[in-house]
C-alpha cells in the first residue's frame, strides 16, 4: 500500500501532539480500573450481536470485482434489524449476503446503504428470523474514543468466526489509508490507529471499550505490521439516525431512505501548521486559526486534489489552505463534512489562502449521490456504467463518463482494457452511457465498428480498436441493472428496443437455405478452380500451421476457475503485440474496404496489379517452395468466450498460422493445429498472406486424435483478393525418410513468409505428452517428424519439397511442464505432422460421402465421422519386449513388418466409457489386428478405416495381444467420433457444465453413478463460487436424483425454485466423493444452455429457468 510507506517514521514525531486531539471529552478514568471480569461481562453482551457475513459480489462494479468473501458486521438496531459493517463489504454493486450469528443461525441480509466515500454501510434483516438466540444491539459511542483507550476488536478475523483481539488506541488523527490506485479509498476523514493485528475477515468488526460500546469500526490493516485502522463513528451515527427515522420499527416493509450527502469533488488533507506555513500561510492567519480552534489543534485542512469539471474545478487548487467555511474557522474534517452535507444544492462560501494570498470562493455543493452510479449495462459479459466519484478521483477524469468496470468478451476481444473510458463508438462521440446504448441499438450481430478509448495510465492519447459484435449468442442480450434499495436487489431490464437489429440473430438468407441439399462430388469439383493435383488423391491441397500465442485471462467475473499459466513465448508476444492495447494481427491495420474494391473495376485491377507487383519483387529473393506456398498461408486469430471455455481450453486468445487445403467458389478450408483452434466454441478471424484482408471463419472439424482442425471461410468475402489466394498442393506419398531434404516455410506475425532448408533426423518419433492439471486436448497415438534445424519452438509452418508441395505440417503442440508437486507451466513445441491424415479427411469431405452434414456458407455439406480405437498406446523397443517374455517368432514377425522401427505397441490406458474399456489392460502388447502384425499407430488407423470401407456390422477388431506371458486373441469394439467438439454447454448456478470430453475420459475414470456431468469452469460471484462447486469434478446427484447426462440435469434444475437450497453430490477427478449444499439464485444467475444449431450453424443461447421465465 503506497501511502503507508512513511507512516512509521512520522508516528513517533506526532505521538506527543495527538493526545488532546479534537475529541473534547474526559478520559475514561474508569478504564484503568477495568478488570478482567468487566471485560468478560462486556464481551458476553457484545459477542452475540456480532455476525459473520458471507458476501458475494455477483458482478464487478465501480471499485469492486466480482467474487465471494467473508467479513464481519454487528447489530446496531435490533428492532429494525440493522447491521453495520464496511462499505467494501456491502459493495457498491449487486451483492448477495448471509449473516451467521454465534449460534450458527443463518439469515439472508440485504444492503440498504453504502456510503459513497466513507468505509461504512448497512445491511437489513428480519429480526423475527432469529429464533434461538438472545442478543442485544451494540450502542455506538464515537465520543468515547481517545488516545490510550484499551479496546477489543471482536470479529471473524482470518475466517475464524469469532476472534477477540486486544489493543490500545494510539492515534485519532491518522490519514485515511490508501489501498489501491484504481480501487476504493476513503478520504476527507481521520482514522484511528491501534496495534491490534487484525487481518482478513475482520472488516466491519466493532471496536469496543470495557463497557461494551462500539467506539470505532474496524476497516483495514497494514500488511507489513500489526497496525489496524478504525473508522470514527460520527458520520455513521448520523446515517443510522436517518435510517431509523425513515422506517418505523413496527413496519414489516422497508422503504428506501435518502441520506443527504454533499460534495465539492475536492480532497483535503490535514497538515500541521509548519507545513501550512511552508505553503504560504500568513502568520496572522495562523494566530487567528489557533485562537478560534479547540485547544490542542495542530494543523489545518489543505486541498490535495480536485476532480475535473466538478464544483471546485478552476476554483480550488492543490495547496490551497482552508480558513473558513460559511464564515466559521474550519480545521477538522468532521466540521467541514457536516457543513457540506447540510448544504446540498446550496452555495457554500470558502475562504482560503493560496501562496499567502487570501481568496474567497462561492461553490455550489453537489449531491454526492448524483455522482455515484446506481445502474450499469451488461453487454457480452462487460460491465459498463457512468464513472463514479471514487474512480474519477483516482483517475482524475470527469464524473459520469462511460467507464468499463469489466471488459467482458466483446471488448476483451477488441483489446479494450479494464478501467477504460469510452470516448467514441461507431464514429459517434460518447459522453454518457445513454449515448453508447443508442449507438449499440443500431448495430447488428457480426458488425465491426471502431471504438476509441482512453485509459488513466496513458490519459493523453486516445487508442482506436475494432470491435466485433458477437455473431453467435455467447451471452444474453444487453441488459440494464438498476439498484433498488427497498428490496436490496438490482432490477434487470432489457435495454434495447425489440426492433433493434442487435436482437435479430444473423442466419443464412432464405435464398441460401433454399439450396441446402448436399452437392454431389461432381458438382463440387466442377465449381472448383484449377488447382495442383495430389498424386494419390484427387483435389488435395496443402496445409500450414504456425505459432500459437495465448494471451492470459485477466482475473474478474470473466477469469473463471482454473489458473492459466502461459509460456515465455506468450508473455513476450503479448508485450510486443499488445503494447498499444490492440490485440489484432498487424495485417488488420491495412484491411481494405470491400465496397471500395467493388465500386470500380479499373481501380480493382490497379490495386491487384500493384499488390502482385510488390509481391513479385519480394519473391525474387525467396526460394521456389516459399514462393509457391505463400499464397496458401493464413494467419488465424482465435478468441474463446469466457462464458463457454469448454474441453479444458487453457486460454481465451490464440494466434496461429494455417494453410488453405481446399477452395471452390462457395467454400474454402483452412487447416491449422489444435494448439491454435482448440475448441469449436470460438470466434475465428483469418488474415491472408496473399492479400491484405481479414474475414471471419467457422470451425467445422476438430480431429479427435490428430493435432489439426479445419476452419471454413466464404471465398466471396475475399472480393478482389480471391484471385490471389489459392489452395496448396499436398503430397502425402511417399512418406519422408531419415536424411530427406525438406523446406520449412512459415509466416511471421507480420505475414512475411520465411523459409530454410532442413533435413529429417527422425521421421517417426512417437509423442508422449502427459496430462495437464486441468485435462485438455493432448496429442496421442501420433508419430511426428523431427528436423536437424528449425526456427525455434515458436515458429511453425509446413514442410515442403523443392517445388512447394506440402509433405508435412510443422505444427505446434501444447504440453505442461511440472516442477515439484505443486507448480507447473504451460509450454509448447513444434514437430512435423505427416500430411496423410489431413488428406484422408479432405478426401471424405469432397467425395460427398455423407456421414453427417453441416451447414457451411448456407449449403449443407458432408462431414466425416471418424472410427477410432479409444486406447492410448506407446511404443516399446523389441529388445525390451523380449525381456517381458515376448517370443522370438513374434519378434521376427514384427521386425519383418517394420525393420526400421523395431517396436511393439503397448497399452497405456483405455478411455473411460469406450468399447475397449475393461477389455484391454495397461501393459498389454498389441501384436496383430485381424492376424496382420502391427507396429505403428497408422496400422491401427488403417484397420479402423477398413471396418468402414467394408461396412463391418460388428465394428470390432480382432486383436492379438500379449499379456503377462500369455498370448491371446480378443475382439475389441471401436468407437465412432465426429469432429464437432462439444456441441452443448449448460450454465447452472454459475458453473459451466458439459459432457465429459475425451481428455477427461483419457484419465481412465468415470463415476459409477451413470458417469455424471462434468464441471468445466465456474464464474466469480456465482453460487458455485460462493459454496465451492468448483471445476474438475462430476455432478452425479442433485437433491438425491441422478444426473447421468445434461438432459437429466436440466430436468432436475427446472424443479428447483429461486432461493432454494440444493444438495449436490460430486466426485472429483481423483475419485473423492463430496456432498455440498448451495442456494440457487435465479435473479443474477439464471440457468441457460448454449447449443450449436445445425440448421443455421449458429450457437444459440436458451434460457432454461430464470426468476421471470421460471421453467421454459
Amino acid at each position: 500500500m503506497e501511502s503507508m510507506g512513511s507512516e512509521a517514521a512520522l508516528a513517533g514525531m506526532e505521538a506527543s501532539m495527538k493526545e488532546d486531539l479534537s475529541m473534547e471529552i474526559d478520559p475514561p478514568f474508569k478504564e484503568s480500573l477495568a478488570t478482567a471480569d468487566d471485560w468478560r461481562k462486556a464481551l458476553n453482551k457484545v459477542v452475540p450481536a456480532v455476525v459473520v457475513l458471507r458476501t458475494t459480489a455477483c458482478r464487478a462494479f465501480d471499485t469492486e470485482s466480482a467474487g465471494a468473501s467473508y467479513a464481519t458486521g454487528f447489530v446496531v438496531d435490533k428492532s429494525r434489524g440493522i447491521i453495520l459493517t464496511n462499505r467494501h463489504v456491502v459493495k457498491p454493486g449487486p451483492v448477495v449476503s448471509e449473516a451467521m450469528f454465534v449460534n450458527r443461525e443463518e439469515i439472508p441480509v440485504y444492503p440498504i446503504y453504502r456510503d459513497p466515500v466513507h468505509d461504512f454501510g448497512f445491511f437489513r434483516y428480519d429480526p423475527s428470523a432469529i429464533q434461538f438466540l438472545t442478543y442485544e444491539e451494540i450502542p455506538l459511542a464515537p465520543e468515547a474514543a481517545c488516545v490510550g483507550l484499551e479496546i477489543r476488536v471482536v470479529g471473524n478475523d482470518s475466517g475464524e468466526k469469532v476472534s477477540i483481539l486486544a489493543g490500545t488506541i494510539a492515534r485519532l488523527d491518522r490519514d485515511a489509508p490508501h489501498y489501491k490506485k484504481d480501487g476504493y479509498n476513503d478520504f476527507n476523514t481521520f482514522y484511528m490507529q491501534a496495534a491490534s493485528g487484525t487481518k482478513g475477515g475482520s472488516s466491519g468488526s466493532p471496536v469496543i471499550d470495557w463497557q461494551g460500546r462500539a467506539v470505532a469500526l474496524n476497516a483495514g490493516s497494514k500488511t507489513s505490521s500489526a497496525s489496524a485502522f478504525f473508522l470514527p463513528l460520527e458520520r455513521v451515527v448520523r446515517a443510522l439516525r436517518f435510517l431509523q427515522e425513515g422506517r418505523d420499527s413496527n413496519s414489516s416493509s422497508w422503504e428506501a431512505v435518502t441520506i443527504p450527502r454533499g460534495t465539492l469533488q475536492a480532497t483535503f488533507l490535514h497538515k500541521g501548521f509548519d507545513d501550512t506555513r511552508r505553503l504560504g500561510l500568513r502568520s496572522e492567519t495562523e494566530q487567528l486559526v489557533r485562537h478560534a480552534s479547540p485547544l490542542g489543534e495542530t494543523g489545518m485542512l489543505v486541498v490535495d486534489s480536485v476532480v475535473p469539471y466538478g464544483p471546485a474545478h478552476k476554483h480550488l487548487e492543490p495547496g490551497d489552505v482552508l480558513i473558513r467555511l460559511n464564515g466559521e474557522v474550519t480545521t477538522q474534517f468532521l466540521k467541514m463534512e457536516s457543513l457540506v452535507d447540510d448544504s446540498v444544492n446550496h452555495k457554500l462560501e470558502l475562504q482560503i489562502e493560496r501562496g499567502g494570498k487570501p481568496l474567497t470562493v462561492d461553490l455550489t455543493v453537489q449531491d454526492l449521490h448524483s455522482v455515484t452510479p446506481d445502474y450499469f449495462l451488461e453487454l457480452s459479459g462487460a460491465i459498463i456504467h457512468p464513472l463514479s466519484y471514487q474512480q474519477a478521483r483516482n483517475f482524475r477524469f470527469q464524473c459520469g463518463l462511460v467507464y468499463v468496470a469489466e471488459q467482458g468478451y466483446m471488448l476483451f476481444r477488441a483489446g479494450v482494457p479494464r478501467h477504460a473510458i469510452i470516448k467514441k463508438f461507431a464514429g459517434e462521440d460518447i459522453s454518457k452511457l445513454e449515448d453508447f446504448i443508442s449507438v449499440l441499438s443500431k448495430l447488428s450481430r457480426g458488425a465491426r465498428v471502431p471504438l476509441e478509448y482512453i485509459s488513466y495510465s496513458d490519459r493523453h492519447r486516445r487508442k482506436s480498436v475494432l470491435v466485433t459484435v458477437d455473431r453467435h449468442q455467447w451471452y444474453a442480450p444487453p441488459q440494464i441493472y438498476t439498484r433498488d434499495d427497498s428490496s436490496g436487489l438490482w432490477i434487470v431490464k432489457p435495454v434495447l428496443p425489440p426492433d433493434s437489429p442487435f436482437l435479430s440473430p444473423q442466419v443464412p438468407s432464405e435464398h441460401d437455405l433454399a439450396s441446402n441439399r448436399v452437392p454431389s462430388c461432381a458438382t463440387e469439383l466442377a465449381q472448383m478452380e484449377p488447382a495442383h493435383q495430389c498424386p494419390v488423391q484427387e483435389s488435395m491441397d496443402g496445409f500450414t500451421s504456425m505459432e500459437t500465442s495465448c494471451e492470459q485471462i485477466d482475473e474478474g467475473p470473466h477469469s473463471l476457475d482454473e489458473t492459466d499459466s502461459g509460456t515465455k513465448k506468450r508473455r513476450v508476444e503479448e508485450e510486443l503485440s499488445a503494447a498499444d492495447g490492440v490485440l489484432l494481427p498487424e495485417c488488420s491495420l491495412h484491411e481494405p474496404r470491400e465496397e471500395r474494391l467493388e465500386d470500380n473495376g479499373t481501380g480493382t485491377d490497379t490495386v491487384l496489379g500493384d499488390y502482385q507487383g510488390a509481391a513479385a519483387a519480394v519473391a525474387t529473393n525467396a526460394s521456389v517452395a516459399e514462393h509457391a506456398i505463400e499464397p496458401t498461408l493464413v494467419m488465424l486469430e482465435v478468441h474463446v468466450p469466457s462464458s463457454c471455455m469448454l474441453d479444458g481450453v487453457h486460454s481465451q486468445h490464440f494466434f496461429g498460422t494455417g494453410v488453405i487445403i481446399y477452395r471452390s467458389q462457395t467454400m474454402g478450408l483452412v487447416a491449422v493445429d489444435k494448439n491454435t483452434v482448440a475448441v469449436s466454441v470460438s470466434d475465428v478471424m483469418l488474415s491472408f498472406a496473399a492479400y491484405p484482408i481479414e474475414i471471419p471463419g467457422e470451425v467445422v472439424f476438430l480431429h479427435p486424435v490428430h493435432n489439426f482442425a479445419l476452419v471454413a471461410y466464404d471465398p466471396s468475402a475475399l472480393a478482389a483478393g480471391a484471385s490471389l489466394v489459392r489452395a496448396a498442393e499436398l503430397l502425402p506419398e511417399p512418406a519422408l525418410h531419415r536424411g530427406d531434404s525438406v523446406c520449412l516455410v512459415g509466416l511471421s506475425r507480420s505475414l512475411q513468409a520465411t523459409s530454410r532448408k532442413s533435413f529429417v533426423t527422425n521421421p517417426s518419433a512417437a509423442l508422449n505428452i502427459g496430462s495437464a492439471d486441468c485435462p485438455r486436448y493432448r496429442a496421442t497415438n501420433m508419430e511426428v517428424i523431427e528436423l536437424d534445424t528449425d526456427f525455434g519452438s515458436t515458429f511453425s509452418g509446413v514442410l515442403t519439397d523443392d517445388l512447394g508441395r506440402v509433405r508435412a505440417i510443422w505444427g505446434s503442440f501444447s504440453t505442461q511442464l511440472k516442477y515439484g508437486c505443486t507448480s507447473s507451466e504451460d509450454h509448447q513445441f513444434v514437430r512435423g505432422i505427416p500430411i496423410y491424415s489431413i488428406c484422408q479427411i479432405l478426401d471424405k469431405i469432397i467425395s460427398g460421402a455423407v456421414d453427417r452434414t453441416l451447414l457451411i456458407n448456407g449449403i449443407k455439406r458432408p462431414m466425416p465421422l471418424i472410427r477410432i480405437l479409444e486406447v492410448e498406446l506407446y511404443p516399446t523397443l523389441l529388445s525390451k519386449a523380449r525381456s517381458f517374455g515376448l517370443s522370438d517368432s513374434w519378434i521376427q514377425a514384427l521386425v519383418k513388418k517394420d525393420p526400421i522401427r523395431r517396436q511393439v505397441l503397448r497399452v497405456k490406458g483405455c478411455l473411460a466409457g469406450s468399447k475397449a474399456e475393461n477389455l484391454l489392460e495397461q501393459g498389454d502388447m498389441v501384436l496383430a489386428i485381424n492376424k496382420a502384425p502391427v507396429t505403428c499407430f497408422r496400422d491401427i488407423e488403417d484397420a479402423c478405416q477398413q471396418l468402414d470401407r467394408y461396412k463391418e456390422k460388428n465394428e470390432k477388431l480382432e486383436l492379438t495381444i500379449f499379456r503377462q506371458g500369455r498370448e491371446m486373441d480378443i475382439p475389441v469394439g471401436t468407437d465412432v467420433r465426429d469432429g464437432n467438439g462439444t456441441p452443448r454447454v449448460i450454465n447452472w448456478c454459475g458453473c459451466i457444465v458439459q459432457d465429459p470430453h475425451s481428455a477427461v475420459r483419457a484419465l481412465g475414470f468415470l463415476p459409477e453413478e451413470g458417469h455424471g456431468v462434468y464441471v468445466a469452469r465456474w464464474c466469480h460471484g456465482s453460487p458455485a463460487h460462493r459454496y465451492g462447486l468448483y471445476a474438475l469434478q462430476w455432478i452425479v446427484e442433485v437433491n438425491g436424483k441422478p444426473t447421468p447426462d445434461l438432459d437429466a440435469l436440466v430436468a432436475v434444475s427446472k424443479e428447483i425454485e429461486h432461493g432454494e437450497f440444493i444438495r449436490v453430490k460430486t466426485i472429483h477427478l481423483n475419485g473423492k466423493p463430496r456432498v455440498l449444499s448451495l442456494k440457487q439464485d435465479l435473479h443474477y444467475w439464471p440457468t441457460w444452455e448454449l447449443r450449436f444449431d445445425t440448421e443455421t450453424a449458429i450457437w444459440r443461447r436458451n434460457t432454461i429457468k430464470s426468476l421471470d421465465s421460471k421453467a421454459m
